[in-house]
Order: structure tokens, then sequence, then C-alpha cells
């Protein structure tokens, strides 16, 4: 399995196979460095095309949200209750469902369009201009820039371990903040793949839209990580080109060019998940 990862509070998570590791710069400026149990295994499943794709979605939801929470523990000293942990995860669900499945369904269920086929376009046009606002807007936050920054860290340091360079940091320096595998990525495949699987649904009974969009969600998350997967491992492929690039063009809205410090962070997390504890003894930069 590629080594994969994503940034957190004033950190990068990174996991290579079944070792998930956090590595976080606290208030006083040291990095400290934790381990994180992945999900239960789910068996042989997570190896299967197409089937994989909503496992490996499920795996990383859930490791990134515990790594998210355990990053801010760290980085601010202060502890996340369960209710507060909870409460955040519901009003993500909330946001992704309502925000990017039921208001695109109802806005474009208001507009004079005729044929299943304009509807769908339309809608689809409205989800990815929503995903695209929704970007745009927050990385005006200060700490959403500083994520952006660790999200850049985790790119570069990942490229420069996968062209041969180890765990150099000034290979990173020189690395792109852009990587073809990003979770950005999957999710503009899955907006754009899904004005053509929710095509399949022909009733205009709003209800009908979006409890049948709810339904296809596993089989648009099944094509999109197929699709990804293939991008990654053949960026330069003639005929997968067309697909990365558009990814490619949106991580310079989610990822921004990290300080030196950051990137130290990010090659740690990259080192430890590579050589587990072996990497206590080794310097992070060479």
């Amino acid at each position: 399995m590629p080594i994969g990862g994503q940034a957190v509070v004033e950190g990068v998570l990174m996991q290579n196979g079944d070792r998930a590791v956090i590595a976080v710069r606290n208030s006083e400026g040291e990095i400290v460095v934790e381990e994180i149990s992945p999900p239960k295994k789910l068996g042989r499943w997570r190896d299967v095309p197409f089937v994989r794709g909503p496992v490996r979605l499920y795996e990383m939801l859930s490791l990134g949200m515990r790594a998210l929470a355990r990053s801010a523990e760290i980085a601010y000293g202060q502890a996340q209750s369960k209710g507060d942990f909870a409460l955040t995860v519901i009003l993500a669900l909330g946001l992704v469902l309502g925000g990017f499945v039921v208001l695109p369904v109802f806005l474009a269920g208001r507009l004079p369009l005729k044929g299943t086929l304009l509807f769908n376009l339309v809608e689809g046009l409205i989800r990815i201009a929503f995903f695209l606002l929704y970007i745009f807007g927050i990385s005006f936050l200060r700490d959403i820039r500083r994520i952006f920054q660790y999200h850049g860290a985790e790119h570069k340091s990942v490229h420069a371990f996968e062209a041969g360079n180890g765990f150099s940091l000034e290979a990173a320096k020189r690395a792109s903040p852009l990587h073809p595998r990003c979770g950005t990525t999957f999710i503009l495949f899955a907006a754009v793949l899904t004005i053509l699987i929710f095509s399949l649904i022909p009733s205009r009974v709003f209800w009908i839209r979006v409890v049948g969009r709810l339904l296809l969600l596993p089989v648009v998350v099944s094509v999109s990580y197929e699709i990804l997967r293939l991008g990654g491992k053949y960026p330069n492929f003639p005929l997968l080109k067309p697909l990365v690039l558009p990814g490619l063009l949106l991580q310079r809205l989610t990822t921004r060019e990290p300080s030196e410090d950051q990137l130290e962070v990010a090659i740690t997390a990259l080192r430890y998940a590579v050589e587990g504890a072996s990497a206590a003894s080794s310097s992070t930069t060479s």
C-alpha cells in the first residue's frame, strides 16, 4: 500500500500500511510523535477492486478524525471531550449531506429544467460550485491556511521519499506541493462522477432523488478511488493526465508552500511511519 497522509492541527498524519503516525509541534516548539491505532481491519475487502474504495474511505475518515482531535490536544494542550468530538462529527456529516447532496438537488429542482440529463448536469455543477466556494472561503481563515501549509509539507515530503531521496529536507524543499493521490483530487473525481452515476435515477420526485443519491454514494466512491489509484500509479499516462490535471489544479487552493519548520514535522511523521521506533535515534534531515 502506498504511503498516504493528511494535514492535522500543527502537524501531519502519515500512514504506511498498518502503521499510522502523527507528528505535531506543540506550544513549546517541540515535535511530538505518536502512533495512532488504525481502524479494525476489514480483511480481504481492503484489496478487492471497487470494494476497497468505500473501505479505504471509512478507514481514512476514522483515522483522520481521531488524528485531528489528538493533534489539537498536543498543539494546544486542551483535550476535547467525547461530546464535543461527537458534535463535530455530526456537524461535519450534516455539512456534507446537506450542502453537497440535498441542497443541490433542491436548487436544481426549483429550475425549469427538462430532461434527466440536463437536471443532473445542472445539479452536478451546483455541487462542484458549492465545493469550490467552500474551499475558497475557508482558505481565508488563519488556522486553515496553516493546515493547508502542512498539507503542502505532507505532499513535498512524500514526493521526495518516493523519488528516492529518503528523508532529505533539501529534497523536500524542491519537491512539488501537489500530488496526484491527494484526497482533494478524489473529492473532485467524485463530484464529477455524480453527474453520470446519478443519472441512473430517472425520477423527478425530490425524496426519491435524495435517497437514491445516498444509496449510490458507495458506487461514486468506488469508481473515484480506482481512478485515483490509476492516476497515482501512472501519472504520465496520456489517457489519465486529463483526469489528474483538474485535481492538481484544485490542490493549488488546498495546499500552501510550507515553512522549513513545517517540513521538518512532515518528514518526522514520514520517517516514523516508515522506520518505526528505529527512527527515534536518527535525525529528520539529511
